[in-house]
């Protein structure tokens, strides 16, 4: 029997377990969402179940649950299973409630066309920096990003704009110590990084060179809720050999954009 057969015939039973019980299975029904959104691809219920620690009957329970809702969707004929069309539907239903983000993908549209360099839109999830829109390089030159894939903080100019609220302890706290290990393989001294945060909070934008990348150059500003709060953050991703004058123009320009696309005030 192939895994999409059993995907057909297995079906949850009738929910009968305790509030405790019920917990935990909301808690893997998260945790199998995000195992597929850090795989970026298709993935077989059991190679989920493997990955998620849970047991493969309870995985195809909550695969096939999710099936139903339109939530997952089979691919291909191997018992594959990847995001379902409902998932388009709570994204188009958050983008529309949230007035806000037509302007700033309308300020990544222009920013791209206007200076033909990558433009991304980013913020924190939990202790780690994710992209969350971008449009990429059309230069011959062509840098582009992942949206979505989950990068230590201390790699990245918005990092230290995002954490410029917190203090040295809370900033100690909250960064795992591996994550100051850069992807060639130096350390970042967590005193550097710690530096570049009061600079950045001082500047109201921040620059990095050659971190997680060593042929870029990362410009960002700050994006501010109502409330005063920076929880996004507007960038640039450059060659790492951009003239400094191109460097310029470029901050200024991203900081007056961002600054319009502030709810402060509003």
């Amino acid at each position: 029997m192939t895994e999409t057969e059993t995907l057909e015939r297995s079906r949850p039973e009738t929910a009968t377990a305790t509030g405790g019980e019920r917990k935990r299975g909301i808690d893997r029904v998260i945790i199998l969402l995000e195992a597929l959104l850090r795989q970026r691809a298709p993935m077989r219920v059991g190679d989920i179940a493997r990955r998620i620690g849970a047991p493969r009957s309870t995985t195809y329970e909550i695969v096939n649950r999710l099936l139903e809702a339109d939530m997952l969707e089979t691919v291909g004929t191997d018992g594959h299973v990847y995001f379902g069309h409902a998932m388009h539907l709570f994204g188009w239903a958050y983008s529309h409630h949230n007035a806000h983000y037509p302007r700033i993908i309308e300020t990544l549209d222009r920013l791209a066309a206007e200076t033909g360099e990558t433009v991304q839109l980013c913020s924190l999830r939990g202790n780690k920096y994710v992209v969350l829109d971008c449009r990429d390089s059309a230069g011959p030159f062509r840098i582009s990003s992942q949206v979505g894939v989950e990068v230590p903080i201390p790699w990245t100019a918005s990092g230290r704009l995002l954490l410029s609220h917190m203090d040295e302890d809370a900033v100690r706290a909250f960064i795992p110590p591996e994550d100051y290990r850069l992807p060639d393989g130096r350390w970042l001294p967590q005193e550097e990084f710690l530096a570049a945060i009061a600079l950045a909070r001082q500047q109201g934008y921040s620059e990095s060179a050659a971190l997680a990348d060593r042929f870029t150059w990362c410009l960002a500003a700050p994006i501010l809720d109502g409330r005063g709060a920076m929880t996004l953050t507007l960038c640039f991703v450059l060659p790492i050999d951009t003239p400094e004058a191109r460097r310029i123009e470029l901050l200024a320009l991203l900081r007056e954009r961002a600054a319009s696309l502030g709810l402060v005030g509003e």
